[in-house]
């Protein structure tokens, strides 16, 4: 019987998928005042997302971008475990991914355009090795 276990690699895709959350949790932390003095309004969440500025609406667009770039990864992930990529080399890969994503948060919400650029970048050439990792 064939028993087959979480990877890294999947534990990675875990990670990236919660990493949009951790992002909205950024964007509406932080502050202690009551809706009615323009605190979070949990009854008009995206509307106040959108009222946001500095580091609450760029942590907002992290979260949007998170979103964006999962399924890349998702996909580079299974297609190279279908291909039998040779795990460690998978494992490592989804780890600087995931480690480069966290990166490209915090450089986001820090306001530091030019190294979240850098970083995204990488983590594209990254994900692209993922993809090429089970080719032979």
């Amino acid at each position: 019987m064939l028993v087959a276990h979480f990877t890294l690699a999947y534990w990675c895709v875990l990670i990236a998928a919660l990493l949009p959350i951790v992002c909205s949790a950024i964007a509406k932390s932080g502050g202690s005042k009551s809706r009615r003095q323009g605190g979070f309004d949990n009854d008009d969440p995206r509307g106040w997302l959108a009222r946001q500025t500095d580091w609450r609406a760029r942590a907002n667009a992290a979260q949007a971008n998170s979103f964006e770039a999962l399924p890349f990864f998702i996909g580079a992930i299974v297609i190279a475990h279908q291909l039998g990529a040779q795990q460690a080399r998978l494992d490592i890969l989804a780890f600087v991914y995931l480690v480069l994503r966290l990166m490209y948060i915090m450089f986001y919400v820090g306001g530091l355009s030019t190294l979240r650029t850098s970083v995204w970048i990488g983590g594209l050439w990254v994900n692209i090795a993922i993809l090429f990792s089970g080719y032979r």
